[in-house]
């Protein structure tokens, strides 16, 4: 059996976990990181025009939103933490603890099932004129705190 790596471990528990939603991983071995990708759905029944973060306009019947939470390596990785929802440092080939990763697949599922009812609250209200997922780092040591004991390190992957 191959050895298990952050890219297994977090694939096995998004799969387990977000079932409802569309989650994927984006592995950069140049850059040392780890995307986890998620997208939210929604129906524009009233077909608002509805500009992106680049301005760009759609009245698509179906918004699409994309977001993600960036593992990375402090010492190797270029970042622009702006790119994302949250950055998480990980320890080079260490990795990341258990603890840590299992309170980060809780924490965005409950980031998703907020995010996605405000997505429908966003469309239905045409006052909203922001729609954006929040990362709230009290929150995330919560969810990593339940998983307390576990704090063996899941492996970066080998090239």
């Amino acid at each position: 059996m191959a050895k298990e790596t952050m890219l297994t471990f977090l694939d096995e528990q998004l799969n387990k976990k977000l079932t409802d939603y569309d989650v994927a991983i984006d592995w950069d071995a140049k850059n040392h990181t780890i995307e986890l990708v998620f997208l939210l759905f929604a129906e524009n029944k009233e077909q608002w025009l509805i500009d992106d973060t680049e301005g760009i306009g759609s009245s698509e019947e179906v918004i699409e939103f994309e977001d993600g939470i960036l593992l990375y390596n402090p010492g190797k990785s270029k970042i622009d933490p702006e790119d994302y929802l949250a950055c998480l440092p990980f320890e080079g080939k260490k990795g990341m603890k258990k603890q840590e990763l299992l309170g980060l697949v809780d924490y965005i599922k409950e980031i998703l099932d907020d995010g996605q009812s405000a997505l429908l609250d966003f469309l239905e209200d045409e006052e909203s004129e922001v729609f954006e997922l929040n990362f709230e780092k009290i929150r995330y040591e919560a969810c990593v705190a339940k998983y307390a004991g576990q704090e063996q390190f899941i492996p970066y992957p080998s090239y």
